[in-house]
């Protein structure tokens, strides 16, 4: 089902859609092991799950298809398939249209994707295109139902919150039919920024995304990769648990838990929960929610 059609027909039931992120297979994760993951995340019940194509530029597209074909196909669950376009060229766009179209994708979350670092294989490789605005229109001709990212504090590259809204603006001009916010661990920043989305004419559905830190290394790469503010709340619990790993790890699947209540009591689009492939996170998030 196309995710523009779940969000309508949640919303005219007057629910909210729950879905959850994972990842694909890389180094150990062999496909059996998605499998595992896919199947017992599904178990939870989500709207739809969307499926990255792994951090630092690393593409790994394939396997992005495979895991959304799966979800689909052995669980029935919707899926979108994660696509970045950091590295790709028009005939390399071609051919991803091709790869998930012969895999029965059937909705697309178009990012620009993190920068490949050094050591990717994806390096300092041509490409044609420098923002997800611009597969948006080749990915809606070819028939799939596309998606974009939300910044609610801004993208770590813009210089101000406005222009991150203005780019978001041009995704929906593009034909995004809803978007994905980055990860953020105050809520006010997201009211702010929603408030703000609104006033600047943006009507599609905006589900908002959680990621529960569960180390404190986890925290720091996520916080220097895409910008979110730490308030004091989540200061002060790493500093509570500096020594208790397991601790920490649970404080923070509650701390994410808290934050999808409150948003669900603010009645926002949908709540989308990034599950890092751990069953246990998206049965505390389904259990806060009620669900």
């Amino acid at each position: 089902m196309h995710v523009d059609d779940i969000f309508t027909k949640a919303h005219a039931a007057g629910k909210i859609p729950v879905s959850f992120e994972m990842f694909p297979p890389k180094g150990e994760l062999t496909l059996d092991k998605a499998r595992d993951a896919a199947e017992k995340l599904s178990a939870y019940g989500p709207d739809f799950i969307s499926v990255t194509c792994s951090a630092g530029g690393g593409g790994n597209f394939a396997q992005t298809a495979a895991i959304a074909s799966m979800l689909e196909s052995e669980f029935n669950v919707s899926s979108v398939a994660h696509l970045t376009c950091i590295s790709l060229t028009r005939e390399g766009l071609k051919e991803r249209i091709s790869q998930y179209k012969a895999a029965g994708v059937e909705n697309v979350l178009a990012l620009r994707g993190d920068r490949p670092t050094k050591d990717s294989p994806l390096y300092g490789a041509p490409s044609d295109f420098s923002f997800a605005t611009q597969i948006i229109p080749a990915l809606i001709e070819a028939g799939f139902c596309v998606g974009g990212a939300a910044y609610p504090e801004g993208h770590i590259e813009c210089e101000s919150l406005e222009t991150s809204i203005e780019h978001l603006k041009l995704k929906q001009d593009a034909g995004a039919s809803f978007f994905v916010t980055q990860l953020f661990f105050d809520n006010e920043y997201c009211y702010r920024f929603l408030d703000l989305a609104e006033k600047s004419g943006i009507t599609v559905p905006i589900t908002c995304g959680i990621m529960p830190f569960v180390s404190k290394q986890q925290i720091t790469r996520m916080v220097l990769m895409c910008g979110a503010s730490l308030p004091s709340p989540v200061i002060k619990l790493l500093a509570k648990y500096d020594d208790d790993p397991a601790s920490l790890a649970q404080a923070g699947i509650d701390y994410a838990c808290r934050q999808l209540q409150d948003l669900k009591e603010h009645g926002v689009d949908g709540l989308h929960v990034y599950t890092m492939n751990r069953p246990s996170v998206a049965s505390a998030a389904m259990q806060a929610l009620g669900r």
